[in-house]
């Protein structure tokens, strides 16, 4: 049995299999496709040989900190995309195109020498053999308590396979549209996959290899936009190698997937007359290389083809985030994360989030983790295995505080509140955390004798605090997200997209309520030192008489 099945090769089960490989695991990855990448896909030119994206082509180092260290780690070569800071903006398809200076469109973005493929080959060069499966179409998926057993279609036959934990790392709409569950999953979590829109699906893109960089010749950066009714080519910018050795120029498709599928047969001559009404007539042959994601159907779901584009959120629906069948299935790939969502640095995001819920749960069921270890270890001090054992407690909550805020939320919607509904439905949710953390406190062993009192304070108090910090950011970032996402708050633009200043009073309402928590619990502890001092005075008034 596989301790980790990671369904999906794209650059999220990608790395999480070489992560897992490292710390030992037993690994099996699986793809649809017979190539590795998912939508990661470069094509050599087949005269100059140069390396064309067709899939993702940049990465933001300067905001993207995990593929900044990948590509680092990695060694790779990477180059940066040229912008002079000249765009051409073509409005009239009668009329020659604008020229406007001094706007830089791509904010510090690079390429990889060599393509984005380079991710893929330098990452599944190191996977043992045998571990990669490739054409295994996922059909079902069923928990069996101790495991999830899987189903593929593989080739012509059903191959099934059984794993102690379970990634997906596919487009959350692919999976809700075509794979069954066993038990099917929540319904909450189906409106998530359903409202995760697949990250370019629907799109369609173009790079055409030329003779020589004539843009840059005529002094163009290459960057243009088409804006008109008859536009085929939206966005253009230039693909060229780091010296321009080589000569490309890429393109984003202006037409729906239903006008490529009707114009197929003309739509390399568009492309071409697009790029010479641009650029000029110097442009009108080129190799081109065309790439229609929403014929994939390995990338492209039902409703990415026909529902209407969302504006971009970068932070997923955390739903999606969430471990399901007592944490034996997660859902992983670039659609679920909480930062960086559809692009590469999403992926990674990903993946990270996933290594260490696996490596939580690895040290539940008998692992070498930290918290088991200060938990259990009975030569650890009574005071800091509680405190372990609460900062553990508090660390979980995370899904037991969004599920209360989901509630109160969908409450005050029911009774047609219309203001402060984020602030209220938090601010609820996080003082029935606050709450249950003091009970659980209550019950809790400390050592009140090795504890110091100083200006009313006791000293295990700091401890019980600092878990807050991060519970409270990472629900409020939940939050965010979620009301992002939720059709349910479209109609409500201030809870839709939370202000700064809405967050900041948010964030106030919070830290009262955690003042109100913390001194709670200094009191708690003082309570519990002042029970033992009594119990010790009784004892040594029973020895006195008797």
């Amino acid at each position: 049995m596989l301790d980790t099945a990671i369904i999906g090769g794209g650059l999220c089960g990608l790395v999480l299999a070489r992560n897992l490989c490292r710390q030992g695991k037993v690994v099996g990855l699986f793809e649809a496709r017979k190539r590795l990448g998912g939508r990661i896909l470069s094509v050599a030119g087949a005269g100059s040989g140069l390396a064309m994206d067709l899939g993702p082509t940049w990465f933001w180092p300067d905001t993207q900190p995990l593929i900044k260290s990948l590509v680092a780690e990695l060694g790779l070569p990477d180059i940066a995309q040229h912008d002079d800071g000249s765009v051409l903006h073509l409005k009239d398809p009668d009329q020659a195109p604008e020229r406007i200076d001094g706007k830089k469109i791509h904010q510090g973005a690079r390429r990889l020498q060599g393509g984005m493929a380079q991710f893929v080959d330098a990452l599944a060069a190191g996977l043992p053999q045998g571990l990669t499966h490739l054409d295994h179409v996922l059909t079902s998926v069923r928990d069996r308590e101790d495991h999830v057993a899987l189903t593929f279609a593989a080739g012509d036959g059903i191959v099934e396979i059984a794993a102690r934990h379970v990634v997906l790392a596919l487009p959350p709409r692919l999976l809700e549209q075509q794979v069954r569950f066993e038990p099917d999953l929540d319904e909450a979590t189906r409106e998530a996959m359903r409202g995760a829109e697949t990250w370019m699906a629907a799109h369609a893109k173009v790079v055409i290899a030329y003779d020589r960089a004539f843009w840059r010749e005529a002094g163009h950066s290459g960057n243009a936009f088409v804006t008109h009714e008859k536009a085929v080519l939206g966005e253009i910018f230039d693909a060229c190698d780091g010296d321009a050795a080589t000569a490309a120029l890429g393109g984003f498709l202006a037409l729906s997937p239903d006008l490529r599928a009707s114009f197929s047969a003309g739509l390399p001559t568009l492309m071409d007359s697009q790029m010479a009404q641009v650029f000029g007539a110097t442009l009108e042959h080129g190799e081109q290389h065309f790439q229609d994601w929403a014929t994939e159907r390995h990338t492209c779901s039902a409703l990415d083809r026909t529902s209407a584009r969302a504006e971009h959120a970068g932070a997923a629906n955390p739903m999606l985030r969430r471990a399901h069948w007592n944490g034996k299935l997660y859902l992983g790939g670039s659609e679920t994360a909480a930062r960086g969502a559809g692009y590469l640095e999403g992926a990674l995001e990903a993946a990270r989030r996933i290594d260490l819920a696996l490596e939580r749960k690895s040290a539940e069921e008998g692992g070498s983790g930290s918290h088991s270890r200060a938990a259990g270890d009975a030569a650890a001090p009574i005071n800091a295995a509680s405190l372990a054992r609460f900062r553990a407690w508090v660390a979980a909550q995370q899904d037991a505080a969004l599920d209360g805020y989901r509630h109160r939320l969908n409450r005050g919607l029911a009774v047609q509140q219309r203001e402060q509904l984020t602030q209220r439905a938090l601010l609820e949710s996080m003082e029935e955390i606050f709450d249950q953390a003091l009970a659980i406190l209550d019950s809790l062993d400390f050592d009140v004798g090795a504890v110091t009192v100083e200006r009313g304070r006791s000293s295990l108090t700091p401890g019980v605090q600092q878990p807050f910090g991060d519970l409270m950011r990472s629900v409020l970032d939940d939050v965010i997200a979620f009301n992002r996402t939720s059709c349910a708050l479209s109609n409500f633009p201030d809870e839709h997209h939370l202000s700064g200043e809405y967050r900041q009073v948010i964030l106030r309402d919070i830290a009262a309520a955690w003042l109100e928590f913390s001194l709670a619990a200094n009191r708690l502890l003082l309570a519990k030192a002042d029970a033992r001092d009594r119990r010790l005075q009784a004892t040594r008034l029973t020895g006195v008489s008797s």
